[in-house]
């Protein structure tokens, strides 16, 4: 079953596994008398990545079981709490991240010939398997489920910048672009082309000298 992905089949029974090695636990001493209890806590080495793209629990990381299993009419309920590091990549910075999933459980593995196990289909119920039961889908399942689609480094991450693609969080907050207005774009060409030194004095005075022909030339048609 891969672990990679996050999207393995989530009932069902499971394979045929060594007891009481990794997520596969060794039920047999719980007995089926309604009520019997038995603490579990375990820490195991992931050997395959679990979780979703951008985030996940990654090969080699410690995950810490604190679980109560309990013998029910139906089978064995498990509940407790599953706690792993996870690395990912920030979906709006891109820069990589660490941190911590913490999930609680609470699941039922059917015994065999149970009504449970005769009234429910493969993927509406896990199941045990010659007296042991497998945590790793159960796993899988709950952290894909709390992991989020689009990890942030922090809660408020800005991002990247969208003209250069710096951090915006190194990026200070002077950090900035002249943008010109497209619209104004052709009268920063035509100041740029135009002639003379584009001193106040010289505009007036070539206004004037245009003015002063007119007048002129008025005078002289008159």
């Amino acid at each position: 079953m891969p672990a990679g992905s996050g999207s393995a089949p989530r009932k069902g029974s499971v394979a045929r596994r060594e007891p009481d090695a990794a997520f596969v636990l060794d039920v047999r001493s719980l007995g089926r008398r309604a009520g019997t209890m038995r603490e579990l806590h375990r820490t195991l080495t992931t050997v395959e990545r679990i979780g979703l793209d951008l985030v996940g629990v990654p090969v080699g990381a410690e995950v810490v079981l604190d679980l109560q299993l309990q013998a029910v009419s139906e089978g064995v309920l498990v509940t407790g709490t599953v706690s792993a590091p996870i690395e990912g990549e920030c979906s709006r910075c891109l820069e990589p991240f660490t941190d911590s999933v913490s999930i609680y459980l609470t699941e039922l593995f059917a015994y065999p010939d149970s009504t449970t196990e005769q009234t429910t289909d493969d993927d509406d119920s896990y199941r045990m398997v010659d007296d042991t039961i497998d945590l790793e889908p159960v796993i899988i399942d709950a952290i894909g489920i709390e992991l989020p689609l689009q990890p942030l480094c922090t809660p408020d991450c800005a991002g990247l910048c969208a003209e250069c693609g710096v951090r915006m969080a190194i990026a200070g907050s002077e950090h900035s672009h002249e943008i010109l207005d497209p619209r104004w774009a052709g009268l920063a060409k035509f100041a740029t082309a135009s002639p003379g030194n584009g001193s106040p004095d010289e505009g007036a005075a070539t206004a004037a000298d245009q003015s002063a022909e007119m007048a002129s030339n008025m005078t002289e048609e008159k």
